[in-house]
């Protein structure tokens, strides 16, 4: 079995399907708008005609390397690519507008890579038992489990208290969008039947980040992005990437075992692991105030927490048939299609594919590192172009790719008026990333707080009588404590800081 397994991995025709898909993956996470799904999306008709073996090879190439690449326009114009990458996307770009782009970029694709690794491994020896898990989880654990990525939203971000939470409703509220999951009445529609489905990602992020920023920079026309001036010589941003690795080694040991195990989680992926791995950071940090001011130690997290959960989501579609993301959903559907069926029955009746699958990651993550490393190098030009020459551009770009996502107009509308509310946000203190989480996880969290209602009929002590379910319900409901405690301190600060000015008047009179 082993030398089959090699014999297929390091076959010419398997190689080079990895890597031209790994280039395909990289270009795509790259490009603001297209996310690691649309780009397996779009490589499913090529499927047909590959054999198994190597259809899941591209699969895990495109992802793995499309993963990473969203962190590229993050750093570079503060657009995220995928919504993992909004967890750390104010610390790149702040971090590269004071001339460390590159580094920034290496260190997030060698925390990539490694993240990455970790998962494979932990895919390889602990698939069944963490399946078992898996397995346990219903509606009500998602359900807290979306609620404790909300949560992780509001716990790291800047802003005060209340306007993180306002920030947070007001995402939960345009993914309220749509048909109603329990009785099917449209809601906020406003009759137009295009947008019974609700908000698409897509979209929202390109108004919210890339639309909001273009109305920034026609408001101060002369402001320019200084990292245009002090770019990093390639050797430098290596080594500076590696030293910031080294001293936050820890924390890459942490963020990819805890990536893997969120990742496996059904319905959780990547966007809850670097979210979660990004608060546990800010936590355990030395320096948690400089978290969303441009510090790297939530870049080594978040990065090495979204590749570890590609291979983590594998363990339950492997084991069980049950997709852990939208990504392996595609992947099983490719399987059933070649007369293959994930289950328990797959390490017995197909080896060989299981052990390829390995094999492909741990190869995808080592030859991510020379072609992420010539993206970075190249994109990082990008900043030498005058913003009121680049931001029009990348407008443009996104109008197209929101445009293809959903095939109708009114998707621009949607990022012109998510754009107009971006800006008006940003503008009075109000963040943006516990938006676009709630745009991402309303509907989960909706559709499985109803799905559970239904089945516990209407008692909420439902919610704590599983095991998983309590545990994490006793965890989120303490983050609400220490937010609610956290804001109740900022509130008897400001009125102590409110209050001081009229005591020195006072004394002075």
């Amino acid at each position: 079995m082993l030398s089959d397994t090699l014999s297929t991995l390091f076959d010419p025709g398997n190689l080079a399907i990895i890597a031209a898909c790994t280039l395909y993956g990289t270009f795509v996470g790259a490009m603001p708008g297209l996310t690691a799904t649309m780009a397996v999306a779009l490589l499913v008709p090529f499927t047909y005609f590959m054999d198994p073996l190597l259809a899941i090879s591209a699969i895990v190439a495109t992802t793995s390397t499309a993963i990473f690449a969203g962190d590229i326009p993050g750093a570079l114009l503060r657009i995220p690519g995928t919504p993992a990458s909004a967890a750390y996307v104010e610390d790149a770009h702040r971090l590269s507008q004071a001339g460390r782009s590159r580094s920034t970029l290496a260190v997030s694709l060698f925390a990539s890579s490694f993240g990455g690794l970790v998962g494979v491994i932990l895919l390889a020896l602990l698939a069944p038992q963490l399946a078992r898990i898996a397995l346990q989880f219903t509606s009500f654990e998602t359900f807290w489990l979306a609620c404790l990525g909300l949560s992780c939203a509001v716990m790291t971000s800047n802003a005060p208290l209340a306007k993180s939470f306002a920030s947070l409703f007001i995402g939960l509220f345009i993914a309220s969008i749509g048909i109603d999951v329990a009785v099917g009445y449209p809601r906020f529609t406003f009759g137009n039947y295009e947008l019974f489905d609700g908000i698409s990602f897509i979209p929202a992020i390109i108004g919210l980040f890339a639309f909001s920023e273009m109305l920034r920079g026609l408001r101060n026309p002369r402001r320019e992005r200084p990292a245009g001036r002090t770019q990093e010589g390639p050797g430098l941003a290596i080594r500076r990437a590696a030293g910031t690795l080294l001293r936050f080694r820890r924390n890459l040991a942490r963020s990819s075992v805890l990536g893997t195990l969120i990742g496996a989680l059904p319905g959780a992926g990547a966007d809850i692991a670097a979210w979660i791995c990004y608060a546990v950071s800010r936590r355990r940090s030395r320096h948690p105030e400089r978290y969303g001011k441009g510090y790297v130690e939530g870049v080594v997290d978040g990065g090495a927490a979204n590749n570890a959960a590609i291979g983590g989501a594998w363990t339950p579609a492997l084991v069980f048939g049950i997709p852990g993301d939208s990504v392996t959903a595609i992947a099983i559907g490719i399987l059933l299609l070649n007369g293959m069926s994930p289950g328990p029955q797959i390490f017995t009746d197909s080896p060989v594919l299981v052990h390829t699958l390995y094999g492909a990651f741990a190869l995808t993550n080592l030859l991510m590192i020379p072609a992420g490393l010539a993206v970075i190098f190249v994109s990082s030009w990008i900043l030498r172009v005058p913003r009121r020459v680049l931001m029009p551009i990348v407008l443009l770009f996104s109008l197209v790719g929101a445009y293809a996502i959903t095939n109708s107009v009114m998707a621009i509308w949607i990022v012109l008026a998510l754009g107009l509310l971006g800006y008006a946000m940003e503008a009075n203190g109000f963040p943006l990333a516990p938006t676009i989480l709630a745009i991402v996880l309303g509907r989960i969290l909706e559709d499985n707080f109803m799905t559970s209602m239904i089945k516990s009929q209407g008692d909420m002590t439902a919610f704590f009588e599983r095991p998983w379910a309590a545990g994490l319900g006793v965890v989120t409901l303490g983050v609400w404590l220490w937010l609610v405690g956290r804001g109740l301190t900022q509130n008897h600060r400001a009125r102590h800081h409110a209050a001081a000015p009229h005591a020195s008047q006072g004394d002075r009179a």
